[in-house]
């Protein structure tokens, strides 16, 4: 396969997408990564834009791999004086390295630069071995609906840990917006298409809410292939559990591929990979129209990591 783009979060998306590209390397593969944006947000004058730095930062090899997020190496002393004079979220904090990449794309922006130019501009300082794209230039955010009010999806992510039972999400702006310059034209010229491993609530489900998305995923003669987020019951990293409770999906690989449905019934999936502790829900999900395997999901190392992009990418290829 020569053409093959990824649906992806933050973290998880990003590792897969660079085992992905190491897994490929040398094959001439081209690879499109379709970023979900729906975590941005304005804080301190700056437009921040979460996975898209995640992403970028892991192609880069200048990511925290430890916290998982920001850059490696960081420090916070701008942090500490906004927090200081009250400026932004005391819980929410930005690293000085961050800090460069939030200035940089907020300028480009005021100039008059959609995101998707910015995004190209500023991703081109590293060989990333990918091309990313946002899924839209249109503000989109999300807001959870909790019992104690409607916040920003990160006050209650990051400051709240997820704790506070949601009642509902709210995708403010998706349904107003269209995809970003050349994604519906990726998506259709794809040998392959596949869903990184990623909240499908809260990353990958905003992506999909972008009118014309879905649309290009259901037209695509590329095989679609989602990577399962949850092994054995339980989350791979995060709190998706949390947003799979509050739409009423269980906490279960079957249920998720369920919730994305099959192409050949309305849905956006043909293939799902589950973990081998999952192997039991292959059969079921057949009767749905979705052709799922059983294989090692965990990508603690990257070998592991870049076996799974390959049988993804084999799965797609059965298809």
């Amino acid at each position: 396969m020569k053409d093959v783009v990824v649906l992806s979060g933050g973290v998880g998306g990003a590792r897969f997408t660079r085992a992905l590209r190491d897994a490929a390397a040398g094959q001439g593969m081209r690879i499109r990564v379709i970023v979900n944006t729906a975590d941005d947000m304005w804080m301190a004058g700056l437009r921040i834009c979460p996975d898209l730095d995640s992403v970028t930062y892991t192609l880069a090899g200048v990511n925290d791999e430890q916290r998982g997020w920001g850059r490696i190496g960081e420090t916070e002393r701008v942090s500490a004086e906004l927090h200081a004079w009250g400026i932004g979220w005391p819980w929410f904090t930005l690293g000085d390295l961050d800090l460069g990449m939030h200035i940089a794309r907020t300028s480009l922006l005021r100039e008059g630069a959609p995101l998707s130019e910015a995004v190209a501009r500023l991703t081109s300082r590293w060989d990333l071995g990918a091309e990313l794209m946002p899924m839209t230039d249109d503000e989109v955010e999300t807001h959870v609906v909790t019992g104690e009010g409607t916040m920003h999806f990160q006050e209650w992510w990051t400051r709240h840990r997820a704790k506070l039972p949601a009642l509902g999400f709210d995708i403010r702006g998706a349904a107003e917006a269209v995809p970003a310059p050349g994604v519906v034209e990726a998506v259709l010229e794809a040998d392959a298409v596949l869903f990184a491993p990623s909240n499908p609530v809260v990353s990958i489900g905003p992506i999909l809410s972008v009118p014309g998305i879905r649309e290009a995923l259901a037209s695509t003669s590329a095989p679609v292939v989602g990577v399962s987020p949850i092994i054995g019951g339980s989350v791979v990293r995060g709190m998706a559990d949390a947003c799979l409770t509050a739409v009423g999906t269980a906490t279960d690989a079957a249920a998720v591929a369920r919730r994305y449905g099959a192409r050949s019934d309305g849905g956006v999936l043909d293939g799902w990979l589950v973990d081998l502790v999952d192997a039991h829900e292959v059969g079921e999900l057949a009767t749905r129209g979705i052709t799922a395997r059983a294989v090692p999901l965990w990508m603690t190392e990257a070998e592991a990591a870049q076996t799974l992009a390959r049988d993804a990418l084999a799965l797609a290829g059965s298809l």
